[in-house]
């Protein structure tokens, strides 16, 4: 039987490629970490990590375990935080949502359930593109609004809320912002203006021209000092600065907000929360 501590410990050597690093990490002395993990590999039957003076580094048993540990050392830590948020009538619903996105949406969610007798407060969890799935998988987020096809759902149960058409953030004084509409094809290869590029869900980037970006913030001025553009849903555009301009892209997919939980949860206030945005009338 494995236990958390020992796969802790192994996370953290896997992690670092360093038994000295992991132990000052891990707040443990490392003659006790190395102890655990020869314990560990003694039981498994396989050694995990090659051992040299620089370091160390993960045999192929070592990965296939740092593979199949990690989301079972983060399944338990997320029960716990559930478990002690349940325990606490009074706690607030956390509700983990990218900053500017769906914000007409976000507010009338807000605005309904704050108008039902008997709801819990809502903690609104801000966050940077493709966050939400972390927040809700490590149990920081109970419920979280997010999109298809560009989220990560994998594993939860959703509710559609909203479906809409994308629009091109473009800088107000380039020369196709003052078009009616656009299409991909008139902007996928404009030499001085490239589509910036997001970290895809594994979190590498795709290839191109346009420039990495991390956060909304550093999207937003990207755009407005004319060095990139983006594609993205229509309600998204609470954002937009005066140095902005956003037309429809006609041939760009669609993208449908939904709310998302996690599968087992039995949490009454999330149920509630669902069955009122289920109810929400929002134009696209």
């Amino acid at each position: 039987m494995l236990e958390v501590r020992e796969l802790r410990y192994f996370l953290a050597v896997a992690d670092e490629r360093h038994f000295g690093r992991a132990a000052k990490r891990l707040g443990i002395a490392q003659p006790p970490l190395s102890r655990a993990i020869q314990q560990l590999e003694r039981r498994l039957g396989v050694q995990l990590f090659e051992r040299n003076r620089s370091g160390v580094t993960l045999t192929e048993a070592g990965d296939v375990l740092r593979k199949e540990a990690g989301p079972l050392v983060e399944g338990m830590r997320a029960a716990a935080r559930r478990t002690h948020r349940a325990a606490d009538p009074d706690r607030p619903l956390v509700l983990a949502t990218k900053a500017g996105a769906s914000h007409e949406l976000l507010r009338a969610l807000l605005d309904a359930h704050a108008a039902e007798t008997g709801t819990a407060p809502i903690e609104v969890l801000l966050c940077e593109v493709g966050e939400q799935a972390g927040l809700l998988r490590t149990g920081t987020a109970d419920v979280a609004l997010m999109h298809r096809p560009v989220d990560d759902l994998t594993g939860f149960d959703t509710e559609d809320l909203l479906t809409e058409e994308q629009v091109a953030i473009l800088p107000a004084a380039h020369p196709l912002a003052s078009r009616a509409h656009l299409t991909l094809a008139e902007i996928e290869n404009l030499p001085d203006l490239p589509i910036a590029r997001w970290p895809r869900l594994d979190g590498t980037y795709p290839e191109g021209p346009g420039p990495e970006v991390h956060t909304q913030a550093q999207l937003a001025q990207l755009v407005a000092l004319g060095k990139t553009l983006l594609v993205i849903p229509a309600s998204s555009r609470a954002w937009q600065w005066p140095e902005h301009v956003a037309v429809p892209v006609l041939d760009a997919p669609s993208v449908t907000t939904v709310i998302a939980w996690p599968p087992h949860s039995t949490s009454r206030k999330v149920a509630k929360l669902v069955r009122t945005a289920g109810r929400l009338d929002v134009a696209g």
